[in-house]
């Protein structure tokens, strides 16, 4: 045999055996292929309803995250405001105590002035009740004297 019958040997069995089965390979491999194809659509279709399924609970979750801080600030300005209106009533309340302190203070020094006036009265009375209670003594004791002398 030549080299050329061995070639055209073979050349035939290749197209006889292989060639038909290339021939169904690349069949089966555009039919898997177009199946991949359709995955890869189906595939393309899920991931892009999930990312609408997703930017739609990302946009409600944003419309509630900015209700919810509509309502802390409205909260955080209810309690700002009740605080400063308390902070108000203490102030006013601490200024009508401050001035009812001042007053009683006042007050007494008022009536200290005026126990002390009287504390120094009694003492001037008392001093004088007490000569007169020796005054008293003295002339008690003078007229004893003298009703002893008229007697004796």
């Amino acid at each position: 045999m030549t080299a050329v019958g061995v070639y055209d040997q073979i050349k035939s069995a290749f197209q006889d055996i292989i060639a038909p089965e290339l021939h169904a390979l690349r069949g089966d491999i555009r039919v898997l292929d177009q199946k991949i194809d359709g995955v890869d659509s189906r595939l393309t279709t899920k991931i892009a309803g999930l990312d609408q399924k997703l930017d739609g609970v990302d946009s409600r979750l944003i419309t509630k995250i900015g209700g919810l801080s509509e309502k802390i600030d409205g909260v955080d300005s209810r309690l700002s405001a009740r605080l400063d209106a308390l902070g108000e009533k203490i102030d006013s309340l601490d200024s009508r105590v401050s001035t009812k302190i001042d007053s009683v203070r006042i007050e007494m020094l008022s009536l200290k002035g005026e126990l002390i006036a009287e504390v120094r009265r009694l003492d001037a009375r008392m001093d004088g009740v007490d000569r007169e209670l020796r005054t008293a003594i003295d002339v008690r004791e003078r007229l004893a004297a003298l009703e002893a002398r008229r007697a004796g």
